[in-house]
């Protein structure tokens, strides 16, 4: 693992920079609801998460694991699909309620791994805590979309993703609380 300043621009690190900047370009794509903006909107957003797959892969292959990286990548995530659901609320994509409850507990999440790194512990993101994050980016796609496919209902298998997506956002938390008492709490008794 790497972790002086001078690879912190590394390449894994700036395709996670990269997501962020995707961030305000979705955000205005979503300002409108038309077949074209949201096909558009699901380009930008499979663009971004596609980089995920590859900065981390390129990450591990390259040796160039950074601290920040580690830092960086999941806070990305949570910007992209945060800023996704809020934005597909007006539009009637998915309910106020539900993007509460993802949001809530990233905040959980991020707040641990706040308390976690001033004691000098970093909570890595977790096996389940990845396969949410891939769940969820399906559903997100899918509700981008929006519109019909091959008279498929693109919505409807997007809320059955994003339901499914819940489910394990909630389970994986119950592992981060855990990581953080051991890591954490535990030690300090």
């Amino acid at each position: 693992m790497t972790n002086n300043k001078s690879n912190i621009w590394n390449l894994p690190n700036c395709l996670t920079m990269s997501r962020v900047a995707a961030v305000p370009v979705l955000v205005l794509l979503l300002l409108s609801d038309t077949l074209l903006t949201s096909w558009a909107a699901f380009l930008v957003y499979l663009t971004a998460v596609l980089t995920d797959l590859l900065d981390g892969f390129l990450a591990r292959r390259q040796h160039q694991v950074t601290d920040l990286g580690k830092f960086l990548d999941p806070v990305a995530d949570k910007l992209l699909n945060t800023a996704a659901m809020i934005m597909l609320i007006p539009l009637g994509r998915v309910p106020a309620w539900m993007v509460f409850l993802f949001v809530a507990r990233d905040i959980a999440i991020n707040g641990l791994r706040a308390v976690a790194s001033a004691d000098g512990v970093i909570i890595d993101a977790s096996v389940l805590g990845k396969r949410k994050t891939f769940i969820q980016g399906w559903a997100v796609s899918l509700l981008l979309i929006h519109y019909p496919v091959w008279f498929l209902d693109i919505h409807l298998y997007g809320m059955i993703l994003l339901w499914i997506t819940l489910f394990i956002t909630y389970w994986s938390a119950i592992g981060y609380f855990h990581k953080f008492y051991k890591t954490v709490i535990a030690p300090k008794k």
